[in-house]
This record gives structure tokens, C-alpha cells and sequence, in this order.
């Protein structure tokens, strides 16, 4: 597409789609969010009138039908990513696509292969991707400054306590709890930044059959990978809701390592413009800025002085997926990332279930 307006539907209009996206695609020029759906007809009306958005739909398939449409975001429960994602593509939009993006690797690979079919653009919403720390990070690595990677680590701590987690506790509309909830995005950290897993084993735990307002969860609320990469480098990844006093949301701990003959990095999103450096004979990490180049994702227009850095990278993300349709390229990360998280996260429910290694398979398109 060219300089013409693209036009954006919003399927699932509660907190991250007004938190995140809205104020991503207002970064974008010439792009319009015209449209927002929602099943729940409160929600839904919460929503239109926060925005100022008067088409408002409750069945996407409605949605789908309007020519202004050009892409969707899709922020569902996750039972619903794959058949809007296939009904999106075949209708010819584009589709961003909260993670984890299905119920299981099969799902995902079909969802990545009808996009491709398609001709349609597609990305998964991995929006940590675009921690400016976590894109200096990246550069670090690849660039060789610590050598082959020996160890990868990450850990997601939250204190949710018995608070109800709504469809997000419920295996038929979620598929995982913690696993899928918040570990996904911690795959996706170690696939960027040393590559894809091999073989893995795991464990998952669910410590609070119910929660607040006597409500039934049937989902793990701490999980825990032990991995082998590509590579050779080994990871170690948690999650839970449940480490007391470790607050929550953008104030949980949220801690990314890697470990090479060259030196340590580290980072955490509650730091998100600094990186932990450690060198060789080192008795502690050295705290490091970004640099410029790094705070802004490439064709961005944010300014890295306005707004709490915590939340306003995530508005990148948005940039990457509108810039992507327009020079009819792919975006990054793509729903291919998001099947790659999904077999992994499909291996180890079969690993903790199963109590022993499970061999992760490679994608179709590697």
C-alpha cells in the first residue's frame, strides 16, 4: 500500500487494545483505527465511548465484511485467535495477533500458513521484541561482543495472589495458564537472542484450584523450562503469579541473561533504557545506557523523552506492523515466531505431563 489510509479493526477491545495498540497506531501516519468488536456488549461499549469509535461490532465476520478494514489486531481470548486470524486472511486483511497466537503448534503453523497464502502481512504481538534494552541486547549478542552463548536464563515473577483471572484460568479458552499467559514471551526472548530450542524438559504447577469469587481454574499458575538450543547453549526459564511481594504487571520482575566466554548481559523491562554488562574476571555487573539509536524502533516518530519508558516502547510494535504493510514486506516478529513459541510451549505440556525430554521440532518454512 501507499500513501493511502489504512484502516484498522480492533477485534477484542479490552485493556491491552486500548493500552497498547491504540497508542501505537496513533504513531502511525495515514492509519485509522475505524472499527472495534467485542463479544461482551459492555466492554464493547466502554470501549466506544473511551475512543470516540462508533462502528462497533460484536460479531467479527461483520467486521470482516467492511472495505475500510484493512488490518486487524486481534486481542481475544486465545480460542479464537485461529479462526479469526484464517477468517481475517481469507477476507484479505492483515492481522497482528496477541500471543500465545493458538491452542497448539498445529493451529499456529495453519494461522501463518493462510496468512502466506493469503499475500496478507502477519505478526505476532511479541512486544517485548521492542525493549530498546532488550534491542541493544540483541545487537550485542549477534554482533559477537560475549561469543557463543553458553546459558540463557529468564524469570517472570508476579504476585497475582488468588486474584480471578477471568478466561485466562479456564484450559478451553486459554489452552495454558502461566505457560501461555507469560512464559511465551520469555520463549520468544531466547529464541531472539540465541536461537531456536531443541529439546527441553519441564514442570508446571497449579497451587490455586479457585480464586477469588469462588471461580474454578483448571490452569498452571507456575511453570518452569529446563532447555537445550540449537546452538548448545542451555536455558532455564520460570513464571508464576504467585512470588509474594514481587508486585505485578510492569512492576513484576521480569529478568532476561545471557552467558558467554566474553562476558554476561542482563536486562529487565523494569529498566528498560540500561543493560547489565558483566566482563570476563568481573566481581558485578556494570550498568550500561542504551544508546540513542537503540531507544526508538527504526521508523518510529516516538519520542524517547516523552511518556514512562515501562509502557512506550510497546507502541513500536504498531509501527513495525503498519510499516510492514505498506512496503508489502514481512513483519517482525511474525506469526511464524509465534508457532515457533507454540511448539515449544506444546512440548513442554507433553514434557511436564510425560516427566521426561521432549525433542522440539523444527518449523516448516526452516
Amino acid at each position: 500500500m501507499s500513501a493511502a489510509t489504512i484502516g484498522i479493526g480492533i477485534i477484542g477491545s479490552g485493556a491491552i487494545a486500548l493500552a497498547n495498540h491504540l497508542p501505537g497506531f496513533a504513531l502511525c501516519e495515514n492509519t485509522k483505527v475505524v472499527a472495534l468488536c467485542d463479544s461482551n456488549p459492555q466492554t464493547l461499549a466502554a470501549a466506544g465511548q473511551r475512543t470516540g469509535i462508533g462502528a462497533t461490532y460484536t460479531d467479527y465476520r461483520e467486521m470482516l465484511k467492511r472495505d475500510d478494514v484493512h488490518a486487524v489486531v486481534i486481542a481475544t481470548p486465545n480460542v479464537l485467535h485461529g479462526p479469526i486470524t484464517v477468517a481475517a486472511a481469507r477476507a484479505g486483511k492483515h492481522v497482528l495477533c496477541e500471543k500465545p497466537i493458538a491452542m497448539n503448534a498445529f493451529e499456529a503453523v495453519t494461522m501463518a500458513n493462510t496468512c502466506d497464502a493469503a499475500g496478507v502481512r502477519h505478526m505476532t504481538a511479541f512486544t517485548y521484541r521492542f525493549v530498546p534494552a532488550m534491542r541493544y541486547m540483541h545487537h550485542l549478542v549477534h554482533r559477537g561482543d560475549i561469543g557463543q552463548p553458553y546459558h540463557f536464563r529468564a524469570q517472570r515473577f508476579q504476585d497475582w495472589g488468588d486474584r480471578n483471572l477471568g478466561w485466562r484460568q479456564v484450559k478451553s479458552l486459554a489452552g495454558s495458564g502461566e505457560m501461555g499467559d507469560m512464559l511465551a514471551h520469555r520463549i520468544d526472548y531466547g529464541h531472539f537472542l540465541v536461537g531456536p530450542v531443541a529439546r527441553l524438559v519441564s514442570d508446571q504447577q497449579r497451587f490455586l484450584d479457585t480464586r477469588a469469587g469462588n471461580s474454578a481454574s483448571d490452569l498452571d499458575d507456575w511453570v518452569a523450562i529446563m532447555a537445550r538450543y540449537n546452538t548448545g547453549a542451555t536455558g532455564v526459564l520460570e513464571s508464576t503469579k504467585l512470588a509474594t511481594g514481587r508486585g505485578e504487571g510492569h512492576y513484576g520482575l521480569d529478568l532476561a541473561e545471557v552467558n558467554g566466554p566474553g562476558g554476561t548481559l542482563a536486562f529487565t523491562t523494569q529498566r528498560p533504557l540500561e543493560l547489565k554488562v558483566g566482563k570476563p574476571g568481573g566481581k558485578d555487573l556494570e550498568t550500561v545506557a542504551v544508546p540513542h539509536e537503540f531507544l526508538v524502533y527504526p521508523g518510529s516518530t516516538r519520542d524517547p523523552n516523552q511518556g514512562d519508558p515501562v509502557a512506550t516502547f510497546r507502541y513500536d510494535q504498531n509501527v513495525e506492523f503498519v510499516n510492514a504493510v505498506r512496503e508489502g514486506r514481512p513483519a517482525t516478529p511474525s506469526l511464524w515466531d509465534g508457532a515457533r513459541v507454540q511448539q515449544v510451549m506444546d512440548a513442554a505440556i507433553l514434557s511436564a505431563s510425560e516427566l521426561r525430554w521432549i525433542d522440539v521440532p523444527p518449523l516448516p518454512i526452516d
